[in-house]
């Protein structure tokens, strides 16, 4: 399986090469360098490798939720290389990504639970918790965004050992409940998505039948109507 994987879902920019389990990756935290530094990203992954696009067998990006501008500068790349090769797409939610970077740099035990949340702006945080299962992780419920105020975390059914915080939201862990705070034992917040996370979660959705076409290959933005028309701009 080859297989490219972006993500320019938040503050980070990043391309990711996936060849039968070997994975190769360009990452720059630049949060307004998406457009500059993915294309480059790309062509130096594949030349790298001593391939081009024709010889990939899929690809894949962080469909959100996340930064609007980011998630669209990714969905672009990724259709038009879609339908440019006829290549299937595998989204991937940016939260899980997210909850595997911390899954493995934190070698967090199976069970372990993870609460993942990023800034959404407008005071409020994306959030997802996840369980980990043999070092990767399952989602625990819908992800949503929500006052920081009104995070939760899954009831005693979710058999959690232990909880760990991930992702730029946690900056706003005064605002949260102590009922969620207090169950988390540790916390990253330079935790961002990566396309080498991205990647390997697509493989495995991949296999089990998770890709869909170039039209279908859509953002995530999470936020309803009404919440999207608040942004300044937009009426």
């Amino acid at each position: 399986m080859k297989l490219l994987a972006l993500d320019t879902s938040s503050e980070g920019c990043s391309a990711a090469l996936w060849l039968d389990g070997q994975i190769t990756e360009r990452f720059e935290l630049a949060p307004r360098g998406h457009t500059r530094l993915l294309m480059p990203m790309v062509r130096e992954l594949l030349a790298e490798q001593g391939l081009t696009p024709s010889d990939l067998d899929a690809l894949a990006f962080a469909r959100g939720p996340g930064s609007f501008t980011g998630l669209r500068i990714a969905t672009g790349v990724i259709q038009g290389l879609a339908w440019g090769l006829c290549l299937p797409v595998v989204p991937v939610s940016s939260l899980a990504a997210v909850a595997l970077n911390a899954i493995e740099q934190r070698q967090l035990p199976d069970g372990s639970g993870i609460a993942v949340a990023f800034d959404a702006r407008m005071s409020e945080v994306y959030w997802g918790t996840f369980r980990c299962d043999d070092g990767l992780p399952v989602r625990l419920g819908d992800e949503r965004v929500c006052h920081p105020g009104k995070v939760s975390l899954p009831g005693s059914e979710a058999v959690i050992s232990g909880w760990f915080g991930a992702g730029q939201g946690w900056k706003f862990r005064d605002d949260m409940p102590e009922a969620v705070v207090g169950s988390v034992e540790l916390f990253d917040v330079t935790l961002v998505p990566r396309a080498a996370h991205v990647a390997r979660l697509a493989d495995l959705g991949f296999r089990q039948g998770l890709a869909v076409s170039a039209e279908q290959a859509q953002p995530l933005y999470v936020r309803d109507e009404v919440t999207w028309k608040k942004l300044p701009g937009r009426e």
